[in-house]
């Protein structure tokens, strides 16, 4: 599956925006929830892939035995410049490292564990094939992938306001890629491609999206996330396209603090 280049550019500034407004807003609570089940699973060795600016990263820091190993790789460079700054409450490594190219030995992980990434893959069955080969034996890839956009209500305002102010060529980022990887049937089928024999957990969590106020949720999708690329593609007026979105957020969930529905599942695949 080809994926143009924009769809995977997290570069400029769009790493302190994304860190500052969308990891706070729709990353936090999944990260606790999935560093809960790492350390349920009471690991000597983790593989962190797309660890973006390290929430889960940092997550897993504070809930795994101090003796674990935790290693944390991203494809952009400036993801991961972002993540090793802000650092974490214990010593991490951080590399960068292609999920689909993982440059670890075969069996060297006891969990592999991808937050929100795996929409962004350019071939899901072969990069979920090299989290099986590091896997051990009987360890665990526990991944989670955002549900349908209209589950997803600030990334739903999102697109349609800016559909709004691009009638001839709308921004579909959010519904293409991050929202665009979700039927479980086509998840199942990718991991049995990639050599996963057992049938994976399949979880699927609701939980809230909050801001202050309209303009972080405008800031944090129109320019901490790549759907910034799709804006510049169009007319390059990154203001407009935030103002018009932070209206439709006000519209739609009030002048005050902003408060809307996020859900995702939670896959979980053992060697």
């Amino acid at each position: 599956m080809a994926i143009p280049a924009s769809d995977i550019k997290f570069a400029g500034s769009i790493p302190a925006l994304y860190d500052e407004y969308l990891v706070p807003m729709i990353f936090e609570p999944y990260a606790a929830e999935i560093a809960a089940r790492v350390a349920a699973l009471s690991p000597s060795r983790v593989l962190e892939t797309a660890a973006g600016t390290g929430v889960v990263t940092r997550a897993m820091a504070r809930s795994l035995p101090a003796a674990a190993e935790l290693i944390a790789t991203d494809l952009n460079q400036p993801m991961l410049d972002r993540a090793a700054a802000t650092g974490a409450s214990r010593p991490v490594h951080w590399r960068q490292a292609d999920a689909m190219q993982l440059p670890f030995e075969d069996a060297s992980f006891d969990v592999v564990v991808c937050q929100f990434g795996a929409m962004f893959f350019p071939d899901r069955a072969a990069a979920y094939a090299q989290a099986r080969r590091v896997l051990r034996p009987g360890g665990v890839f526990l991944f989670d992938v955002w549900d349908r956009i209209e589950d997803n209500e600030f990334a739903d305002v999102a697109t349609q306001a800016l559909a709004g102010l691009f009638p001839a060529d709308p921004p579909r980022f959010m519904p293409r890629v991050a929202h665009g990887y979700h039927d479980r049937q086509v998840i199942e089928r990718d991991l049995a491609n990639a050599g996963f024999t057992e049938a994976p957990g399949f979880e699927t969590l609701a939980a809230r999206s909050r801001a202050d106020s309209p303009q972080g949720p405008a800031i944090a999708y129109c320019q901490g996330t790549p759907l910034r690329n799709e804006i510049e593609d169009r007319s390059g007026d990154l203001g407009a396209a935030t103002a018009v979105c932070m209206e439709a957020f006000a519209r739609r969930f009030g002048a005050g603090p902003v408060d809307g529905k996020i859900q995702a599942h939670i896959v979980t695949a053992r060697r």
